[in-house]
């Protein structure tokens, strides 16, 4: 539920402003959404004085909107924060009406790793509950090794609801170490609806099936969820997963060609040039890659104005539609030098891009930046491989690919020596790993 990399958005706001602000009278704040803003806030300020904030809040009898929606957070943060005080009051919450909070509580107990049998057997019966999230209850009570509630999660082994039915399966291997049918997961890695694929990948994780990370890379979702499952799955010491090496499964997630993945949609007939940029704004990265796939096939020289139109009206600033327009510009082959001075501005701010939300579009520019101005990016190695300078890892790991094409293009790197050593000691293992492979 917690992403690390938007956590502390409110950099101008103090744990006692916080604090204060759940305090206040909800007639005397500035928006109906501080409450939530300062209960999310306090995960920046782990003790005490936070928990206790957080559980008076989780207290409240007011029944208001505001209330309700700062509840529903607080029970997350106070599970970040490792509240073991909260248990008793998100036991009390899997009895709420709201469905939410109830959700979050089942979450934040099993991260808790609530011990209380009385509490995890009234969370096995809304395993029944109409209205309820059972995926999530399904995971929290497998986190908890809830053997006892077996039963109840076999059922779910027949839901219509991919999610659910993932979840089970899932969970059944982890509590019994019976495989009732994961490779079906594999099915649900292509299902039309992206929120499913991405459960799917999270039910491979929690039941630890690493035997399935070749149908992950080719699954058509965010290479930020496909990158998370190797990182968790990979057998620890182990150089090879189902006949393919580590560097393998790495490469294909930091270069993410569209043609490296099985697609979900097609098209009839080809769509006209703006419909096919759009698609890069949509949530869908099937449809993306997809468009991806058509306009990496065209002269970007005839697309450039369109495109060059579309960067600076939104996809500067979209962090999806970005990902894929730092993509597309590395499938560009002799650009018109106008054109190519833009392009190169573009890659190289976007790799200094210091927002968090724009990482996963650094190992693309990168690698986009080596495609499409050689001498550039030579210069630009030294700086790509030092973990100071470029701490981001897959961004390092991109370079290391560009270090290895430009080299195989027989261009003159200069101290490729240095830049062989630096990379062999890099604190990341996967990149430690490809550049003793690499240089030997």
């Amino acid at each position: 539920m917690n992403s690390n990399r938007f956590t502390n958005i409110h950099l101008g706001l103090s744990q006692e402003e916080a604090i204060r602000i759940l305090s206040a009278p909800l007639d005397q704040l500035d928006s109906n959404s501080d409450y939530y803003m300062a209960a999310a806030h306090l995960q920046n300020f782990p003790g005490g004085e936070s928990e206790a904030a957080l559980l008076k809040l989780l207290a409240s009898n007011d029944y208001s909107q505001s209330t309700r929606l700062a509840q529903r957070k607080a029970v997350e943060v106070l599970a970040i924060l490792g509240c073991q005080e909260a248990i008793p009051l998100l036991a009390k919450c899997l009895s709420s009406n709201d469905s939410y909070l109830v959700e979050n509580a089942a979450w934040a107990l099993k991260e808790l790793n609530c011990k209380d049998q009385d509490v995890i057997d009234n969370l096995a019966k809304l395993l029944d509950a109409p209205g309820q999230n059972q995926r999530v209850i399904i995971q929290a009570l497998t986190g908890l090794g809830a053997i006892g509630s077996v039963e109840g999660i076999k059922l779910h082994l027949s839901s219509s609801n991919p999610g659910v039915k993932g979840a089970a399966l899932a969970g059944l291997y982890i509590l019994l170490k019976q495989d009732f049918g994961l490779e079906m997961l594999k099915e649900h890695l292509m299902l039309p609806n992206q929120m499913d694929r991405q459960a799917a990948i999270q039910d491979i994780i929690d039941a630890n099936a690493y035997m399935l990370l070749p149908d992950v890379l080719l699954a058509p979702v965010s290479p930020v969820f496909r990158m998370r499952a190797v990182r968790l799955l990979w057998p620890k010491g182990a150089t090879e997963v189902e006949g393919k090496s580590l560097d393998y499964y790495v490469d294909s997630l930091i270069i993410d060609s569209p043609s490296s993945v099985e697609l979900v949609h097609r098209y009839d007939e080809e769509p006209a040039i703006d419909f096919l940029i759009q698609e890069f704004f949509g949530t869908d990265f099937s449809r993306c890659y997809l468009a991806l796939r058509s306009l990496a096939l065209k002269d970007l020289n005839d697309i450039w104005p369109f495109f060059l139109q579309r960067w600076h009206q939104d996809a500067d600033n979209d962090y999806g539609a970005h990902y894929f327009f730092m993509r597309l510009i590395g499938y560009a082959n002799n650009l018109k030098q106008e054109y190519l001075d833009v392009a190169i501005n573009i890659l190289l701010e976007a790799i200094a891009n210091p927002r968090p939300q724009f990482l996963k579009s650094k190992p693309a520019a990168i690698l986009s930046l080596a495609n499409i101005a050689a001498d550039v990016a030579i210069d630009k190695l030294p700086e790509w491989l030092n973990p100071k300078d470029t701490p981001f890892w897959e961004a390092r790991y991109a370079g290391l690919i560009a270090l290895e094409r430009l080299n195989s293009n027989s261009i003159s790197l200069g101290d490729l020596g240095g830049l062989a050593l630096q990379s062999k000691a890099d604190p990341e293992p996967f990149i430690a790993f490809k550049a003793a492979k690499y240089f030997g």
